[in-house]
């Protein structure tokens, strides 16, 4: 995989900022472990907590079961509903940052930042739930967790891009001004603060947590970072070069449903690569790579022997003079895919974003609904509105992404920063960031899914990368990476994507015991969790997997049930 194209504007660090960081990160330290308290008040928090700038709506009880988690009853607990900085914008709407936070009547000393996904813009309810498939989350764990809409509703989605303060609460200033204030309401709650405090999400709830930690590091102890989209603009940029490359193989007048607008149509791009199509380069995928690891099970965990071995072009089969069957690829399918996963480029060959890995979750609804469908109803809108300055409209199939680049990086008297900076870590001052971190006792645990498609998992890897050189080759020291074969965004594709990484993390913190593997587990029939309809029908409904920090991967003992974590070890 050519990852010297990688673009690294927005990097967490760069070889070059290195020069002012110690080679020689400090000894490991472990932050003393939460103790609990039991919750000391719910309804009268309404009058009893006063913070700047913030309005509590409600606190009520929520008795034990009336909140269920992946079908499991969530214990008793104090849902409280309230607003921060409600304001008049430039836009004349009404803006505010709402949130609720949920207050657990036997509480372990905790509190947990639930990052949200996409453009947020709704208070999704406060459970910590973590990426995956998880049959917990932090609410569960006995964790206080907060949840917020950034700054904006729904109904101002995406358009609040538009209103200069709405969109630099939506990068990260939300998180900075939520964050204290939620400490101070459990210290009123329980009648003291937080002991430890973390921060986790998947995809833009990732990036929250990677920008938290950048940005105001000092204010939590652990960060939960799934398919980090900390280079969020790019990405999505990425995504409009996509549209341009797959547009010319697609079938002319096809059109599919809008999502988020059911009486409109778009292009249906997903018809230059069929289901059938991309079945058949995952087929292809898994006959070259599925044994590097050992064991032939329909999983790729050796992803970096894989990019080596697998060639798109010399190993799946080539369509002869009958044309398309679903069984093969044209020359100019196999050229566009290759040059898709290589990474988007302009014209002047400057890298846009990351390489992709190739894995057999391509196979993967999720994985077409993100280049295929998302690519041209949602990208244009976040690039134009939200990350461009000023905003100007995007058209995918014709945008001049060379010029368009330069409006990522654009400030003007209005928009005072610009995209790519209130939505990326901060590239040179969190390479020092990092290791004032590791030496405070912080610690972060990342996860990818390695067939996502809209982050790539090779970007979070070149991360790891850098990062290691920061901390002088001890970047294990501070940051566990856990890739996930198969999966797609998030979730889902032919993977065992139902793990806990938040338990590992407070372990590693509070404990400083580092994780090694945990047990991921498959989404079979009768999942309380909800049945993954995409997995293979060979394989356990029950089956499981060490998910391993990377670089070790997850290879068969040469003897065991094949269908379980035990035999499986993490090894290089």
């Amino acid at each position: 995989m050519k990852t010297s194209r990688l673009w690294l504007l927005g990097a967490v660090v760069t070889v070059a900022s290195l020069a002012g960081c110690s080679t020689q990160p400090p000894a490991t330290t472990t932050l003393k472990a939460a103790t609990p308290a039991t919750l000391a008040q719910c309804e009268p928090l309404t009058t009893a907590f006063r913070h700047d700038n913030t309005t509590l709506d409600s606190a009520a009880t929520v008795p034990a079961g009336a909140l269920k988690l992946a079908g499991q009853n969530v214990a008793a607990h104090c849902l409280v509903k309230g607003a921060m900085h409600k304001r008049k914008g430039s836009d004349g709407r009404d803006y505010a940052i709402a949130f609720e936070m949920r207050l657990p009547r036997n509480w372990n000393g905790r509190f947990y930042y639930q990052g949200n996904g996409g453009l947020d813009g709704a208070v999704r309810p406060a459970e910590g739930a973590l990426g995956g498939g998880p049959l917990t989350g932090a609410l569960m764990q006995g964790f206080a967790v907060i949840s917020s809409d950034a700054g904006h509703t729904g109904a101002q989605t995406p358009y609040f891009g538009a209103e200069p303060q709405a969109r630099l609460d939506y990068g990260w200033q939300a998180v900075a001004k939520l964050t204290p204030m939620a400490k101070g309401l459990i210290a009123t709650a329980y009648g003291k603060g937080p002991d430890r405090s973390y921060i986790g999400g998947c995809s833009n709830g990732g990036r929250h947590a990677m920008v938290a930690a950048a940005r105001i590091g000092d204010q939590y102890d652990g960060y939960l970072v799934g398919a980090p989209g900390y280079r969020l603009p790019n990405a999505a940029m990425a995504q409009l070069w996509g549209v341009q490359q797959w547009a010319p193989l697609a079938t002319p007048g096809a059109t599919v449903k809008h999502p988020l607008a059911p009486n409109v149509n778009i292009a249906d791009l997903g018809s230059a690569l069929t289901a059938a199509e991309r079945q058949t380069v995952a087929g292809a995928l898994l006959d070259k790579c599925d044994a590097l690891d050992g064991l032939r099970d329909g999983m790729v965990q050796a992803t970096q022997a894989c990019q080596a071995a697998f060639d798109i072009r010399r190993d799946v089969a080539a369509c002869g003079t009958a044309g398309r069957n679903g069984a093969c690829l044209t020359p100019a399918q196999k050229d566009v895919l290759a040059t898709a996963f290589a990474g988007a480029t302009t014209r002047s060959g400057r890298a846009l974003y990351s390489a992709f890995p190739m894995d057999a979750g391509i196979a993967g609804a999720n994985w077409a609904q993100w280049k295929f469908v998302n690519a041209l109803a949602l990208d244009p809108l976040s690039v134009g509105t939200v990350f461009s300055s000023p905003p100007t409209p995007v058209d995918a199939m014709k945008e001049d992404l060379d010029a368009r680049l330069a409006l990522l990086s654009a400030t003007t008297a209005t928009y005072r920063e610009s995209g790519i900076s209130l939505m990326s870590p901060p590239g040179h001052e969190s390479a020092a960031g990092m290791a004032a971190l590791q030496a405070r006792g912080a610690r972060m645990v990342l996860y990818h899914g390695v067939s996502d498609a809209i982050f790539s998992a090779e970007d979070t890897r070149q991360w790891m990368l850098r990062l290691d050189q920061a901390l002088g080759g001890k970047g294990a020291d501070f940051a566990r990476y856990f890739p996930v074969p198969g999966m797609n965004h998030c979730s889902a594709g032919p993977a065992a994507d139902q793990f806990d990484l938040l338990t590992p993390l407070v372990q590693w913190v509070e404990q400083g015991v580092a994780p090694n593997a945990v047990t991921a587990s498959v989404r079979g029939a009768g999942n309380p969790g909800g049945a993954n309809a995409e997995l293979p029908a060979g394989w356990s409904a029950s089956r499981t997997r060490p998910l391993c920090a990377w670089p070790t991967v997850a290879r068969y003992n040469g003897s065991g049930d094949v269908e379980k974590a035990s035999s499986f070890s993490c090894k290089p």
